[in-house]
């Protein structure tokens, strides 16, 4: 029987101005014409989850780093008996991914390795995720610390009289050689513990499926929510500034919060305003290293540097708090029905059994929360820190006349930028008047934003090739909500009801109210409370604005993914993996979300009524 396949990735048109878009991109990003045939044999999905934007040459950085590291703790540091690491490129600027299996006649020899090395962090699980926060806040420390300020005009005294011999440029070239090296350093801490996460789960999940063959998947995941996640604590802090504001009444200094000096000049006059302030700076460091993107890319606003972003979160909380409104995450009441849940599965086993059902909930309920944590000190805080990082050294070049802006700079690879670095030491180093590169780079950066501007005009295709005729892979199936039926649902395209959406039940709850479509982070600002979010995928620092939606809706995500996660912390309906929700519906639309179901119907001619709210979610029980 002939599948039915998604195109090829030759099949696939360029759009118009992308011509010679491979270029780009480093050779081992891109399919091979050589390898055609190996590659066509694949199947390949985009993770539009984690980069939902066109790649400038330079940010690819962050896919090869995540998708290379998140492939050896699978096949090389924890040896998973059925899952090695990720086959990646990018085509036509997205990221797209093949999971890559291991030969049946491989899996038993892997068992053993797994065992010992997965035994060893859950039985040390505290201490090393100590240790873990050490080294990677000393990686956060030392690219901090890098220096890409202009070489020096001469070379001072004090060296000539010590016999350093050297010019400074070996700073420079050092130092760039350092924040990759660093970064990647933090990269490959950042899946030291996520996969456990992972796997703790799914050994409960699996359990759970084999004792009770009927439980829903969202009963699984309710007896491991309610906890303390740090990724949280950016926007609790954000709620207790705000409950401060209203404590001192400072409410009138937040009427225009998008102009974040006349806001901070206006607290600072008030009677209160300097203790306000004091929490304020405290919070900073580290919470407000968070991005209202994802950290992939340079263009991400980061808090720390744009301060309307946070002042505009707490005057929506203190609105809400004169309003009478509570803005805390509903934890006592997710606690609580998660212990309603597991008192009714744990009673329907005997003692042993009950017993292991018990142990490797524990062990979830331990692991769960980095699966979450990791996102805030590696995606955030690592590479806000990075992109600082970056941007410095894309101005101190820009005033050599390389490029007009230090954004300039992504457009160009980052071994571009080591050949680039030589340019300039060289120049400096012999006293010529301007490096080569001011020649050639403005030129070529023009014609790679054409290319990068034409591909961001064409949506990518959700895969490629034919898939299998069954997608078992647990990690595809719980991050990215790449399942057998979803894939079935993005082959039948056009043949389906446009007003009937399927996707994973991430979050339960029913609700109908108008669609937001947000495609972009600097579009939050639009959404109204009551509206359902409904978006390509979420981030995890958008958690300020879930106090004020109903529901969410996403095009791609797991139960395990960040929008599902969040969402269930929250207490709100949600509906991940439609595959093409953000395109299929339309702002204004009336809608009603099923997130117990996973299903999200358009209904444009009803008026936003609440079937059942948060809080009052139907979860499904023995």
């Amino acid at each position: 029987m002939t599948m039915k396949s998604f195109p090829k990735p030759s099949e696939l048109q360029v759009p118009e101005g992308a011509e010679g878009w491979e270029d780009i991109y480093p050779y081992y990003l891109v399919f091979q014409d050589e390898l055609k045939e190996q590659e066509d044999e694949k199947f390949w999905f985009c993770d539009s989850q984690h980069w939902p934007t066109v790649f400038k040459p330079f940010e690819t950085i962050g896919g090869e780093f995540a998708v290379k590291c998140l492939g050896q703790y699978n096949a090389r540091h924890l040896m998973i008996p059925t899952a090695k690491g990720i086959d990646f490129r990018v085509h036509l600027g997205y990221l797209y991914m093949s999971p890559i299996p291991v030969p049946d006649e491989e899996v038993a020899d892997r068992i053993e390795d797994f065992e010992a090395r997965v035994g060893h962090y859950f039985a040390n699980w505290d201490e090393l995720l100590e240790q873990w926060h050490v080294k990677v806040k000393d990686t956060i420390s030392q690219i901090e610390a890098l220096d890409f300020s202009p070489l020096p005009d001469k070379v001072p005294f004090e060296d000539i009289e010590s016999g350093k011999a050297m010019d400074g440029s070996e700073r420079l070239l050092e130092n760039y050689d350092k924040l990759i090296q660093l970064t990647y350093r933090n990269w490959q801490y950042h899946f030291e513990f996520l996969n456990l996460g992972y796997i703790a789960y799914l050994d409960f999940f699996n359990f759970c499926k084999e004792v009770f063959p009927n439980i829903p998947d969202q009963s699984i995941a309710t007896m491991v929510q309610g906890v303390d996640m740090e990724l949280f604590r950016p926007d609790d802090e954000l709620k207790k500034l705000a409950k401060t504001a209203v404590e001192l009444n400072l409410q009138s200094a937040f009427s225009n919060p998008a102009d974040a000096e006349s806001t901070l000049a206006a607290v600072a006059a008030m009677d209160g305003g300097q203790q306000w302030l004091a929490q304020w700076e405290d919070a900073q460091d580290p919470w407000f290293n968070f991005t209202v993107g994802n950290g992939f890319y340079g263009h991400d606003k980061y808090w720390l540097e744009h301060f309307d972003i946070p002042l505009g979160y707490i005057a929506d909380y203190i609105r809400r708090l004169d309003d009478g409104q509570d803005i805390m995450r509903p934890t006592e009441r997710l606690i609580a029905e998660k212990e309603r849940i597991v008192e009714e599965y744990r009673d329907l086993l005997d003692e042993e059994s009950a017993a292991v059902f018990e142990s490797k909930r524990q062990l979830a309920v331990t692991a769960y929360p980095y699966v979450e944590n990791h996102n805030f000190y590696i995606e955030h805080w690592t590479m806000g820190v990075f992109w600082r990082k970056v941007r410095e050294l894309g101005n101190m070049l820009a005033g050599l006349g390389l490029w007009e802006t230090a954004d300039d700079m992504l457009y160009l690879n980052r071994n571009e930028i080591r050949d680039v670095l030589f340019d300039v030491v060289m120049y400096h180093g012999v006293g010529a008047d301007a490096p080569i590169g001011a020649v050639k780079w403005p030129k070529e950066i023009a014609r790679r934003r054409k290319i990068v501007d034409a591909l961001k005009t064409a949506r990518p295709a959700p895969a490629l090739n034919t898939p299998p005729e069954s997608i078992t892979e647990p990690f595809t199936r719980m991050l990215w909500g790449i399942t057998t039926e979803q894939v079935n649902q993005w082959l039948a395209g056009d043949d389906g009801d446009s007003s009937q959406l399927k996707g994973m039940a991430a979050s339960p709850g029913k609700v109908e109210g108008p669609a937001r479509v947000i495609m972009h982070a600097d579009e939050l600002s639009d959404i109204q409370p009551g509206e359902i979010l409904v978006a390509p995928i979420t981030a995890p620092s958008w958690g300020p604005i879930f106090g004020k939606i109903k529901a969410t809706v996403t095009d791609i995500g797991g139960m395990m993914s960040h929008a599902a996660i969040v969402c269930r912390e929250y207490d709100l309906p949600a509906v991940t993996g439609t595959g093409n929700a953000s395109t299929t519906i339309k702002t204004g639309d009336k809608l009603i979300v099923d997130g117990r179901k996973g299903t999200v119907e358009i209904v444009t001619d009803a008026e936003p009524t609440e079937v059942s709210g948060p809080g009052a979610h139907s979860h499904a029980t023995a």
